[in-house]
């Protein structure tokens, strides 16, 4: 199984290049995030017309999560239980559209866009950290309930989690958000609580995933890895190829991210192998 993630940053206007991504590439399954619509604005009949199914939770025109496969989706839901919300008003905490989940096969698929956190010292900050807390939680507590499955979280996460996946130098270590050292332990404290691995680094040990579209960002390549696809860790043993598509950022109108993908082994394989009697 084939499965790539890939913040589109608007997928009214970049639909047709998934499309294109999803043929060219062979990709199963393709989680986004920033698609910045309403689930009524979601342009579903350009998947549909090529075999794709898409279970998308958008409430306006910030955030957005889908996930679009070949294979059957079951068992959507929105958020997770515990979910944080961003208190905007003073009034009330108000969840957003930033985590969607199915099942296909054996998997439980996660789409998640954790919180920016803008600045050290801005409530998103605190936002993004209770945010993904809650989460790393919640798939501990999951996954205690369902040990014959395994999980896939991909998203963009916001966090360079080492030196090495920086290459922006206007992000500095100590005064930026994305780097510091409060956000790097909350993303490792995230995958240990919730028991994943990184799929791709592995595999891929260098390469970033995003680059600001000022400056001639992408042509310098001052870019940083915060895209990422994590695992459950047996699914570790399954990953049989990874990669970083760099040319997505190319082209006319492209995301200021590119897709990550993975390739996991999965019963449908055992098909192409040779029968023995």
């Amino acid at each position: 199984m084939r499965i790539a993630t890939w913040n589109i940053n608007s997928i009214r206007t970049r639909a047709d290049r998934v499309v294109d991504f999803l043929i060219d590439h062979d990709v199963d399954v393709v989680l986004l995030q920033e698609t910045k619509c309403r689930d009524d604005q979601f342009p579903l009949e350009k998947f549909d017309a090529i075999g794709y199914e898409v279970f998308h939770w958008g409430v306006n025109q910030w955030n957005g999560v889908a996930i679009i496969s070949r294979v059957p989706l079951l068992d959507g839901s929105q958020g997770f239980e515990g979910m944080p919300g961003f208190d905007k008003t003073g009034d009330e905490p108000q969840v957003e559209a930033r985590a969607v989940v199915v099942s296909i096969g054996d998997l439980r698929v996660w789409s998640v866009y954790v919180p920016n956190g803008r600045a050290l010292d801005d409530p998103h900050m605190s936002y993004k950290l209770s945010w993904l807390d809650a989460f790393g939680h919640y798939l501990r507590e999951w996954s205690a309930d369902h040990p014959e499955s395994s999980v896939v979280v991909g998203g963009d996460f916001n966090i360079a989690p080492m030196p090495h996946d920086v290459g922006d130098p206007s992000f500095v270590e100590g005064v930026s958000t994305h780097v510091s050292q409060q956000e790097r332990h909350a993303l490792a404290q995230f995958l240990e609580t919730a028991g994943l691995d990184d799929l791709v680094r592995p595999s891929v040990p260098e390469g970033y995933t995003y680059w600001d579209y000022t400056q001639g960002k992408f042509p310098k390549d001052q870019g940083m890895r915060i895209d990422f696809l994590f695992g459950s860790r047996q699914l570790s043993h399954d990953v049989t190829g990874a990669s970083i598509e760099r040319n997505q950022r190319t082209g006319e109108q492209p995301s200021d991210h590119v897709p990550v993908m993975v390739d996991l082994v999965d019963e449908v394989d055992d098909f192409d192998q040779p029968l023995v009697f």
